[in-house]
């Protein structure tokens, strides 16, 4: 296996992601509304990235928007996120992937809470991981 991940072949990403997995993450597939496990997910922890385990969002950034998917107001500190420009299906949106692997995790909207930022990521559960806080 490589170390990077942006290496990975086709095939090598289809063993290793769900065929759900692999639509959203390597195909920029959407899943359902009010589908995702952690849609209404409030532990504490880590959200992280589902194809190679890059530490995305912090729950403590996580909040119900109401939107069937999970929201956080911004990345963790040292989160690997690229945004790009998305104009697909005749719409003009910001694009979140994940700079490690180029996993497709959802897009961005500048209609988040206000007092924090402002800002909504909104990301697919299938794009994702979780990592409960470790208690000692």
């Amino acid at each position: 296996m490589t170390d990077n991940p942006k290496d990975l072949t086709d095939a090598e990403w289809r063993e290793r992601l769900t065929p759900e997995q692999y639509h959203v993450l390597r195909e920029a597939g959407t899943e359902r509304a009010f589908t995702g496990q952690y849609d209404k997910h409030y532990e504490e922890g880590e959200y992280t990235c589902a194809g190679c385990g890059t530490v995305l969002f912090e729950s403590d950034t996580k909040y119900n928007s109401g939107c069937g998917w999970p929201a956080f107001t911004k990345p963790e500190s040292d989160a690997k996120i690229e945004e790009k420009r998305d104009v697909s299906f005749g719409m003009i949106r910001t694009e979140v992937l994940c700079a490690n692997c180029g996993g497709h995790l959802g897009h961005v909207f500048p209609d988040g809470p206000q007092d924090q930022g402002g800002m909504r990521y909104c990301i697919n559960s299938l794009s994702l991981d979780f990592e409960g806080k470790d208690e000692d």
